[in-house]
């Protein structure tokens, strides 16, 4: 505190000169006790000083994605500037389709393996899916950009509220883990759809996708809520930027001898032969972290 006998200036009694503003100011603006206010402000400085320098560099770092990300689509001007020449809903998707492309390229740096398998023609793509199923949107960015086309969804009623797809649906995300178990029941409906539109199945499965987004699903309490209320109350947790590899295998084309029980199950064994052949059991989230440095993977 500020003694009433010392001044400002040269001498005996003087002040220091920072207890001397502090007292000029508090005469200034006619308020007392400023001293402590300026306590107070140097504490909270002391406290959030740290934090800021914590952060500062992962906001720079940020800055560097979103700067590659840009550049990413302004590479792709002529051909989004042409889309909305024509047509200005095109154009936004294609906008969107390489927003999501570079986010794909630069985050996972993803990679689709077998995109000549898909036919000229329509098909069914069947995959697993992950926690947050964030493969299937970089694969559609992919189809739309590199072919022109877009998917259509078939999907749980629960897509309207978050959007899902595949045979395992919501139930699948949440529940399967690092195993990459495959939770499909007794589901056959999309065969029949397969079967009823004369078109043939595509496998589908991305190296990693457990890695990037994991699931507390699993436990006993998650399921139980999910089971009695349909409703996914298990927390997620992750984003962590792995490698993704999507993995098309072989079409299983449209048989009119097959029931639909025998064509999901065979579904289901190309699914997991892609599983098998491409994913290291358990998926490590560390392992998968070190594959954005370095080229190896298994062979197609």
């Amino acid at each position: 505190m500020i003694d009433k006998n010392q001044t400002c200036g040269t001498g005996q009694d003087s002040m220091p000169s920072m207890t001397c503003l502090i007292h000029v100011l508090e005469e200034w603006f006619g308020v007392e006790q400023l001293e402590d206010y300026w306590n107070f402000a140097n504490y909270l400085l002391w406290v959030f000083t740290p934090l800021i320098l914590l952060i500062l560099p992962y906001f720079t770092i940020f800055l560097l994605y979103l700067t590659i990300i840009f550049l990413h689509i302004y590479k792709r001007k002529n051909v989004l500037k042409e889309a909305y020449s024509h047509n200005l809903w095109d154009g936004a998707r294609k906008t969107v389709a390489t927003l999501w492309d570079g986010h794909a390229a630069v985050w996972h740096g993803y990679e689709v393996h077998g995109m000549e398998k898909i036919p000229e023609g329509p098909a069914l793509i069947i995959f697993y899916h992950g926690a947050i199923p964030i493969d299937f949107y970089y694969f559609m960015a992919k189809i739309f950009i590199h072919k022109g086309r877009t998917c259509r969804v078939v999907a749980d009623h629960f897509v309207f509220k978050i959007p899902a797809i595949s045979p395992g649906g919501v139930r699948e995300a949440l529940i399967s883990d690092e195993t990459y178990n495959i939770v499909w029941g007794n589901r056959k409906g999309f065969a029949q759809v397969a079967i009823d539109a004369k078109v043939p199945i595509i496998p589908m499965f991305t190296q990693n996708i457990r890695e990037g987004f994991r699931s507390l699903g699993g436990t006993r309490l998650f399921r139980w809520l999910y089971e009695k209320f349909r409703y996914p109350f298990a927390p997620m947790y992750g984003g962590f930027p792995v490698k993704l590899r999507t993995y098309l295998g072989d079409p299983i084309p449209y048989d009119p001898k097959i029931t639909a029980e025998e064509l999901a199950e065979k579904t289901k064994d190309a699914v997991q032969a892609l599983i098998d052949k491409h994913q290291r059991i358990p998926g490590n989230i560390m392992s998968a972290l070190l594959e954005r440095f370095h080229n190896k993977q298994k062979i197609d």
